[in-house]
């Protein structure tokens, strides 16, 4: 039995058990996926009393940033960008890695045949930090709208091959120059830049956020006739991406795909 849980607080509104036990179903896997919340300062204990228990543990807030601190095997990708969402158990090592880069330009390219010159990203966390390294060097210019400078840094370490802007944050900020804006904050952290929309839009909106929905962005985006893509299907291909590390045996991304998407619309 492949035995998984995602962790976080809040994390009783996420949807991963239903993506990953829908998975196990499709491909035919016994397996088992739970909620179970972890608290900010609590992970390490959580991880030294639990970890034998489960193959591997998706990771949501508060948690990307903290796992680094564990005493496990991460890859150049995590350490690079100081994040990770995902713990995997191999031949009795534990190793931690993200799949929120690779999720968020397969979700991108499911969903849109444009291609960007100019992206925006709104917040500086750990997603943020996933999303702009695996758009470097794919979208010429990077930028930044950031809460706190204490964060710019760490960005710049993401964007190698990009031009990079660290901007800090207004609720005034001009949008119209960008053909892409990725929403990273938390939910009602963006509600004061929405309210200052021009009258029309024309980038495309990515709002990582899948609940509540939509968000203050994403419906005044929509009223402005610009196009949006939420959250779960970031979640729906970083988490395929995690299905590779942790299912033994291969399986058809195409085919699997429409499924646990029809599953997660329901929810």
């Amino acid at each position: 039995m492949i035995r998984g849980a995602v962790l976080g607080s809040p994390i009783s509104h996420s949807l991963s058990p239903v993506l990953y036990q829908g998975a196990f179903v499709f491909l035919g896997i016994d397996g088992h996926y739970e909620a179970i919340d972890v608290p900010s300062g609590t992970f390490a204990d959580f991880f030294s009393k639990r970890a034998n228990e489960f193959d591997y543990f998706s990771l949501t807030m508060p948690l990307k940033e903290e796992a680094l601190s564990l005493d496990i095997s991460f890859d150049e990708l995590a350490k690079r960008i100081g994040s990770a969402n995902m713990l995997y158990r191999k031949n009795g090592t534990w190793h931690g890695t993200s799949t929120d880069g690779s999720g968020f330009v397969s979700s991108l390219a499911a969903s849109s045949d444009r291609t960007f010159s100019n992206a925006l990203i709104l917040g500086a966390g750990g997603t943020a930090r996933a999303i702009a390294g695996a758009i470097d060097s794919l979208i010429p210019s990077i930028s930044i709208l950031g809460r706190t400078s204490t964060r710019r840094d760490a960005l710049a370490r993401c964007v190698q091959s990009s031009i990079f802007e660290y901007l800090p944050w207004s609720d005034n900020h001009e949008l119209s120059e960008y053909d892409l804006v990725i929403n990273t904050t938390p939910a009602g952290a963006a509600d004061l830049l929405a309210e200052n929309l021009s009258s029309s839009v024309s980038a495309l909106l990515f709002d990582v956020i899948y609940t509540p929905w939509p968000t203050v962005l994403a419906s005044r985006w929509s009223d402005r006739s610009g196009q949006v893509i939420n959250g779960k299907e970031l979640l729906l291909w970083q988490g395929i991406d995690q299905l590779e590390r942790v299912v033994e045996v291969p399986f058809d991304r195409a085919l699997l795909a429409p499924h646990l998407r029809g599953l997660l619309a329901s929810r």
